[in-house]
C-alpha cells in the first residue's frame, strides 16, 4: 500500500471527474488527492484505511475524502480460485475551488461547505436513502450540466443526513504525518497487519519489516500514526470482529480467536474500549435497529 498522490485529471475543461470501478478486487495503494473524492460502493466488502483508523466497509455506503487525507480500500482474503467480479465502485473527483473560489460560501451552499470541511477528516455514511445512491448511476458520459446538476444535488443531499447515520474516520488529520520517504515501511506494515491480523501479529516482525530495532519502530509508528502499533492492531482486529458479529452466527469465544485475540476476557475489554459496548450487546443492538431494513439492492437502467 505505497503512498502516492494522485492529481484529478479533467478531461478537455470538465470541472470534476467521473470514474466507474470494476475489478476482481480493489488494487489502490495507499494515497491522497488534492481534492475531494466522493465514492458509492456498489459490490465489493473489505477493510478501509484512512488516515491512522481502519474500518470495515460494505456495498451501499457512500465515502468522501477531502485533499491530502492518505486513505485504501483493501478485499478481505477470497477463497482460492474465486474469480467472481466483486470490486465495484462508481467515484467522482473534484477540487476545492471547482465551481469557483468563494460559490460555497453562498447561503444556500453553507451546508456543503461545512460538509466538504468535514471531509478532511473522512466520512462514512450509512443507511443512505436509495435516492441518494440511484443518483450516481446517472451520471452520463458528455452530460456535463446535467452531471454537475447531479452532483450538486447529491452533495445538498448528503449534506443533510442524520448525524447517526454519518461517521468520521479519523481524528484530528493535522495529529497524522505521512511523508513521501514513509510510503515503502507504510506499505509493508499495514500489509504485515492486513494479512495477519487474524493469526499472531508482534511489534519485532513489524520492526524488522521496517528495517528497524523494535523499540525506534514503536516510536516511529507512534508519531506518524499518533498510535501505538498495538492499538492499530487490536483495532484491525475489532473492526473484523463487529463484521462476524453482524454477518455470522458465531459465539463470542469463537469470533475471539477468528479475529487473532487469545484471550475472551482481553477481547471484551478491547472491544468494549473501541465500540463502547461489549461483543454480546454491540450484536444485540445491531440486530434490533437493522430488524425489517430493506437490502442494498442498486437498479440500473
Amino acid at each position: 500500500m505505497k503512498v502516492a498522490y494522485r492529481h484529478i485529471s479533467s478531461p478537455e475543461d470538465a470541472s470534476f471527474v467521473i470514474k466507474e470501478f470494476c475489478q476482481p478486487r480493489f488494487t489502490n495503494t495507499f494515497h491522497f488527492h488534492h481534492g475531494h473524492e466522493l465514492i458509492l460502493m456498489v459490490k465489493s466488502s473489505g477493510k478501509v484505511y484512512a488516515g491512522n483508523k481502519v474500518i470495515n466497509f460494505s456495498a451501499g455506503e457512500i465515502y468522501m475524502f477531502g485533499p491530502g487525507l492518505v486513505h485504501c480500500f483493501c478485499n478481505d482474503n477470497m477463497p482460492a480460485g474465486a474469480d467472481e467480479e466483486v470490486a465495484h465502485a462508481i467515484i467522482v473527483q473534484f477540487t476545492e475551488d471547482f465551481l469557483g473560489k468563494d460559490f460555497f460560501d453562498k447561503l444556500e451552499l453553507r451546508k456543503i461547505k461545512e460538509l466538504m470541511q468535514l471531509s478532511e477528516r473522512g466520512i462514512q455514511f450509512r443507511k443512505i436513502p436509495p435516492v441518494l445512491s440511484t443518483m450516481f448511476f446517472q451520471f452520463q458520459a458528455n452530460q456535463q450540466m446535467k452531471n454537475l446538476i447531479i452532483l450538486l444535488q447529491l452533495l445538498d443531499g448528503l449534506s443533510q443526513q442524520n448525524s447517526e447515520d454519518v461517521m468520521l474516520l479519523t481524528d484530528d488529520p493535522r495529529k497524522i504525518h505521512y511523508k513521501d520517504v514513509d510510503s515503502k515501511k507504510l506499505e509493508s506494515i499495514f500489509k504485515y497487519v492486513l494479512e495477519n491480523y487474524h493469526t499472531h501479529v508482534d511489534s519485532k516482525s513489524a520492526a524488522s519489516l521496517a528495517c528497524m530495532n523494535e523499540a525506534a519502530f514503536c516510536r516511529y509508528f507512534k508519531r506518524r500514526t499518533s498510535k501505538t502499533f498495538s492499538q492499530f492492531v487490536n483495532e484491525t482486529r475489532i473492526s473484523h470482529a463487529t463484521k462476524l458479529l453482524i454477518g455470522t452466527d458465531h459465539g463470542i469465544a469463537e469470533i475471539c480467536y477468528a479475529c487473532g485475540f487469545d484471550n475472551i476476557s482481553y477481547f471484551n475489554r478491547q472491544f468494549k474500549i473501541y465500540q463502547g459496548k461489549s461483543p454480546r450487546e454491540y450484536r444485540k443492538a445491531l440486530v434490533e435497529s437493522n430488524a425489517g431494513a430493506p437490502s442494498y439492492r442498486p437498479t440500473v437502467d
